[in-house]
């Protein structure tokens, strides 16, 4: 890790930073924020989330970004690396009044240059369905409460999906809505489904057919995020009792599990191929879950803190001999933290042209504005993935130190991997995580003109209707186990570089085409630029 002898030079802001790729750069007029660009004061504020979508309109400008910032909601067009940010004319701007946004997701589905539907998760528990074109209000869910009166803590639509979207609280339920449907005017009642170890799946019984379609009873505690694979028909699941779960989505049946060396799980992705899952959570530890074999082959570490956000880098790749390069933050001394790490397997160049061989990069935040990036690709089957090579270096066992993941063990009778055999090892992908922490309260906040209201609600209180009986997993049984392996048995993943981005902690971590964009509790979202992807700048 590059943090030694780093006192001041660690705690300066830097504008960019340089791995095997070339030089990332911090684009300064391509910042977004609230138009008068003042620091937000994030005490008691959920964290500020981006998402993105493409209008797929003419002029080549159908990039539009929406984020959230206390009681805000903004919309703006996105010129990423192209020209500069204009935070006078946002499309579309609410304030809300009794609760905040915590969440939302686009339609990519079905948006057009004159139309976009946007679902915006909120801290009491409703759903709304708006259109930040139009600027409409399409459908307020679950708006006096009755299905669920604790905060929303992630909302997605359902791949390839107009009309369907999946919604977890912090209660521990998710449920699925059809946005043609109503709520009903009356608590819902529900019938069992299907029923498995710490979960259950309930039908909403009713005479006519009402939301929410389905409620998901997962494991104890808050259900803080969830994802689905990249052919959208598994889904992954992090709560509060540090456990990983995965999905068949459509038949309901449960892949796998996976549990947190300790505390709770706070963010999952999926690798690009869908062959990894990576976690992070209250161990400070991000864990990559295969998908294939059901079971923990690698942790990263070097995290000071929670680890808030994974993500894989889809657009990054490298031929073999390359050193995939990883982004991941920390929340560490309240600093936010740019981790590059970088390590090559142990396996020769030649046997990995033999093979064909996924790279995945993983990239990793932890909770003190502290990230994290590191390197991990897959040696060719047969390797236990223990021995790996350094630059410099290699690491003698007990502890094996790698930025290799283990090849997956798949049959090659009647598979699409028997296809690609001989094929040369090809792309690597890069993961991010974020982090998690408390800030000082800094600067006031004055009310801004366009409010919507959602009664001013407490979401504080939680939903008591419990339909499933759980069972706690004692943390000393699992350990040490396939469910949760000790540090010792698996290869470890190892950061090299850190690099300070920003003053409060990140909250965000996107991969785009010609850029990265992170974003801070403060409210402001950064663009970085990839190497050669800035060529001149219009402002």
């Amino acid at each position: 890790m590059a943090t030694e002898g780093g006192g001041k030079e660690m705690n300066e802001i830097k504008t960019q930073f340089t791995t095997r790729e070339g030089l990332y750069k911090l684009l300064p007029h391509s910042e977004y924020s609230r138009p008068n660009r003042v620091p937000f004061n994030s005490q008691g504020s959920n964290p500020v989330r981006v998402s993105f979508v493409n209008l797929n309109d003419q002029s080549g400008n159908g990039d539009r970004l929406c984020f959230n910032v206390g009681r805000e909601l903004y919309f703006y067009i996105y010129k990423g690396v192209r020209k500069a940010a204009d935070l006078s004319k946002p499309i579309d701007k609410r304030i809300y009044k009794g609760t905040q946004p915590t969440c939302h997701d686009f339609n990519h589905l079905t948006a057009t240059a004159e139309s976009v539907s946007l679902l915006v998760g909120f801290s009491a528990g409703q759903v709304q369905l708006i259109d930040p074109i139009k600027k409409e209000t399409s459908k307020l869910f679950n708006e006096e409460r009755l299905i669920d009166k604790s905060r929303v803590t992630c909302v997605k639509w359902v791949p390839g999906s107009e009309s369907l979207f999946l919604v977890a609280h912090s209660s521990g339920n998710m449920y699925l809505y059809n946005v043609e449907h109503t709520c009903g005017t009356t608590a819902p009642h529900y019938q069992l489904l299907k029923q498995g170890e710490s979960f259950a799946v309930h039908t909403c019984k009713s005479k006519s057919t009402r939301n929410p379609l389905l409620k998901w009873t997962v494991g104890e505690g808050a259900l803080n995020e969830f994802a689905f694979s990249p052919d959208g028909k598994f889904l992954a699941c992090v709560s509060q009792d540090g456990f990983l779960r995965v999905f068949n989505f459509d038949s309901v049946e449960l892949h796998g599990t996976m549990k947190s060396y300790f505390g709770g799980l706070l963010c999952v992705c999926w690798s690009p191929d869908g062959k990894y899952i990576v976690t992070g959570g209250e161990d400070d530890l991000v864990t990559v879950w295969s998908f294939v074999d059901c079971r923990v082959i690698a942790r990263g570490h070097g995290h000071k803190s929670w680890v808030s956000v994974v993500a894989f880098d889809p657009y990054t790749t490298s031929v073999e001999e390359g050193d995939p390069m990883e982004f991941s933050g920390s929340d560490e001394d309240f600093q936010d933290l740019l981790h590059f790490g970088r390590d090559r397997a142990n396996s020769t160049q030649s046997r990995l042209s033999k093979r064909n061989s996924t790279d995945s990069r993983p990239v990793s935040v932890t909770a003190r504005t502290h990230t994290n990036v590191m390197n991990a690709t897959s040696p060719p089957a047969g390797s236990n993935g223990n021995s790996v090579t350094t630059p410099g270096n290699s690491v003698p066992p007990p502890l094996p130190r790698s930025n290799s993941l283990p090849h997956s063990a798949v049959s090659n009778a009647g598979s699409k991997s028997s296809v690609m055999d001989g094929a040369i090892a090809s792309g690597v992908s890069k993961f991010a995580t974020l982090s998690l922490h408390d800030r000082k309260e800094r600067h006031h906040e004055k009310d801004h003109k366009r409010n919507h209201s959602m009664g001013h609600i407490s979401s504080k209180s939680s939903d008591k209707l419990n339909l499933v009986t759980k069972t706690k997993t004692d943390p000393a049984k699992t350990l040490g186990t396939p469910l949760c392996p000790r540090m010792e048995d698996v290869p470890l993943l190892e950061p090299l570089i850190c690099k300070k981005i920003a003053h409060e902690r990140l909250t965000v971590l996107i991969f785009l085409e010609d850029c990265i964009v992170t974003a801070c509790q403060e409210g402001f979202i950064c663009t970085w630029g990839r190497p050669g992807k800035v060529v001149s700048f219009n402002p």
